[in-house]
């Protein structure tokens, strides 16, 4: 991915927080737009094969969530939620004056991508939801193998007290850190998947998790938890592609199946040896049911991705 290609800019968010978001590839008129939402710690390399195939053709947007990295963080814990950050990319479409876009998701994404495509379905073209879930983490995640009752009660405790407690996170985060931890994890999963950029994109995404916005990425999982748009799925109206993997335990392909049953008409690419990183275990899978699930909807962008003086 060529970073030099990268503009990176600011806007304010509604209530006033700042907001970093990125954009690259074509500056053709009335090319198609890509919006990337992240997962919670992800950033743009994380889309590095979906990037390389689609830069050339699409432009791409994409921002960090406020109170992660370069955005900035707003006054309470209750700025952090799903509606907040659904606003935050409506407020920077209406600054590159956007008015549609295919919305691509990734975990945290997928439902960051849902709430926009119910509060404002005329600015979402279609929908790629990638490793997702609806909502409501703690009690889903992590199957089978939490499936005690209170689990979510506990992960909850968890959260605040290390919240609570800073000096317990920044152990935590300190004995994540360890080059040698990066090193040695990031190696047994590049050699797993027979793929050496998982490497880097590891030793980037712990960085990133465990770094300086730890605290609010915590914060961000009760949010998560918080937060269903299960029974209002059937009015999502847009052509929607689910993608799910069979290894995935923080966001079980069951979820991905639920989707994709309750979204009508909604597409769904099983992945049974996928992890949560289905993108980058299986790029060439991915990349190309998304091109063939794009490609027909490129025949109604005409026009459409230039918001009205």
């Amino acid at each position: 991915m060529n970073q030099d290609a990268v503009l990176c800019r600011k806007v304010a968010a509604a209530d006033g927080v700042e907001l970093h978001y990125e954009v690259l590839g074509s500056d053709a008129p009335g090319a198609p737009v890509l919006v990337l939402a992240n997962g919670l710690g992800g950033r743009l390399y994380a889309w590095e094969p979906l990037v390389e195939h689609f830069a050339p053709t699409h432009r791409i947007l994409t921002w960090d969530y406020r109170g992660l990295f370069n955005s900035g963080s707003p006054p309470t814990i209750k700025g952090l939620q799903l509606p907040n950050h659904a606003s935050d990319i409506l407020t920077i479409l209406d600054e590159e004056q956007i008015e549609r876009a295919h919305f691509v998701g990734w975990s945290m994404g997928t439902m960051v991508n849902l709430e926009v495509a119910l509060s404002a379905p005329r600015r979402v073209q279609s929908l790629t939801l990638i490793n997702g879930s609806y909502g409501q983490i703690f009690d889903r995640a992590l199957q089978p193998w939490m499936r005690l009752p209170g689990i979510p009660r506990v992960l909850h405790r968890v959260v605040e007290t290390l919240a609570s407690h800073e000096w317990i996170a920044d152990r935590i985060g300190a004995l994540t850190l360890n080059p040698l931890h990066i090193s040695a994890v990031g190696y047994m999963i590049s050699k797993a998947w027979g793929n050496p950029k998982i490497r880097p994109m590891y030793a980037q995404y712990v960085s990133d998790v465990f770094g300086e916005s730890f605290h609010n990425y915590l914060r961000l999982f009760q949010a998560l938890d918080a937060h269903s748009s299960y029974y209002l799925l059937p009015e999502v109206t847009q052509p929607t592609l689910v993608i799910s993997g069979g290894l995935d335990w923080l966001t079980p392909a069951s979820m991905s199946r639920r989707i994709a049953r309750r979204i009508p008409g909604a597409e769904h690419l099983h992945l049974p040896l996928a992890s949560h990183f289905a993108l980058l275990e299986y790029s060439d899978e991915v990349v190309e049911r998304m091109q063939a699930f794009l490609q027909p909807l490129r025949v109604h962008a005409g026009g459409s991705n230039t918001a009205a003086a």
